[in-house]
């Protein structure tokens, strides 16, 4: 690794293996576990292909560890890093304290709204802040950034109440005192209606002649 790309823009996407009743349970509860599976596989195929972007590097996060390292489900030429055990809190401070130095910033695969201009304004806000967030509806957020100028701080991401409303203000507390921008507010997709409400939201195909 040359210091010029030590110190580049990283786009991290936690990625889990889109087996039937191991990924987005929630929604599965709903509409089928194998089906809710096919959606999650899809829709995070599109994303990748969507934010490769010469402005930053795209890592995947994955889990299960082991499996997710070596499977050919997605891209092979995209570095891959393994999120290890924990917490939602644990796995992202985990990435932050461990990848080379540079601003990073955290998604999920779960948002089909985020477009490369939402990761670009993510960047740009840390250009006169510490932190970034992106909201969530819901009071929990979609994407979390870090300058890294410094070590990030020790309780990062620790006594959070996920998924609850209280996820982005917990969040915010653990940063302790960086000065910290919100960006888009973009929904995921955790349930039925949720797929129905995005479904309502898409521009409807142009007539044919």
């Amino acid at each position: 690794m040359t210091p010029q790309s030590a110190y580049r823009r990283r786009l991290v996407v936690m990625l889990k293996l889109p087996q039937a009743g191991r990924v987005k349970t929630r929604l599965g509860a709903q509409i089928g576990m194998t089906a809710s599976a096919w959606w999650f596989r899809h829709q995070s195929a599109a994303l990748l292909r969507r934010l490769q972007d010469p402005r930053w590097e795209l890592t995947l996060a994955v889990a299960p560890d082991r499996a997710g390292l070596i499977t050919p489900i997605w891209p092979a030429h995209l570095p891959r890093v393994a999120q290890g055990q924990g917490d939602l809190g644990a796995r992202m401070a985990r990435l932050m304290f461990g990848l080379p130095k540079g601003p990073v910033c955290i998604i999920g695969a779960d948002i089909p709204a985020i477009r490369r201009a939402h990761i670009a304004r993510a960047f740009a806000a840390l250009g006169a802040h510490e932190a970034v967030f992106g909201p969530a509806p819901d009071g929990g957020y979609w994407l979390t950034g870090l300058r890294r100028s410094a070590p990030p701080p020790p309780r990062l991401y620790q006594n959070v109440r996920w998924s609850t409303e209280h996820a982005l203000t917990d969040s915010r507390k653990s940063l302790g005192g960086l000065r910290t921008a919100l960006i888009d507010t973009l929904q995921d997709i955790d349930t039925a209606e949720d797929l129905r409400n995005l479904a309502r939201a898409a521009p409807a195909p142009a007539l044919s002649r």
